[in-house]
């Protein structure tokens, strides 16, 4: 179960959004993949946490960039034309961090 929850979590951390980038973007694909790709600073936000890796841990509502909050800013910043693809990044890294939260409830 635990190398289907790696496969699936960096499938859709990193070739999902290439997939999105070039379905959606053509012309400027890659321009939008390594936007996407920088939107996973958004892990930085781990090395706040006491312990910086814990396998059980859910980071959607745990870590200050993962908060509900901060997903509703995302969320928002989808409106605004010059953050769009910045919150889809964002949006997209928190989704499979939340579908990786599914994994560790029954993990562990």
């Amino acid at each position: 179960m635990e190398i289907l929850q790696f496969t699936i979590h960096y499938f859709l951390h990193l070739c999902f959004p290439a997939i999105v980038a070039y379905r959606l973007f053509n012309e400027q694909w890659v321009k939008v993949y390594l936007i996407f790709l920088c939107t996973m600073l958004v892990d930085l936000d781990h090395l706040l946490a006491v312990h910086v890796f814990q396998a059980c841990r859910c980071s959607i509502g745990f870590h200050p960039l993962h908060s509900y909050i901060a997903c509703a800013v995302y969320a928002l910043a989808l409106l605004h034309p010059r953050l769009r693809v910045i919150a889809a990044g964002l949006l997209m890294h928190m989704a499979t961090d939340a579908i990786d939260c599914l994994f560790s409830r029954y993990n562990c």
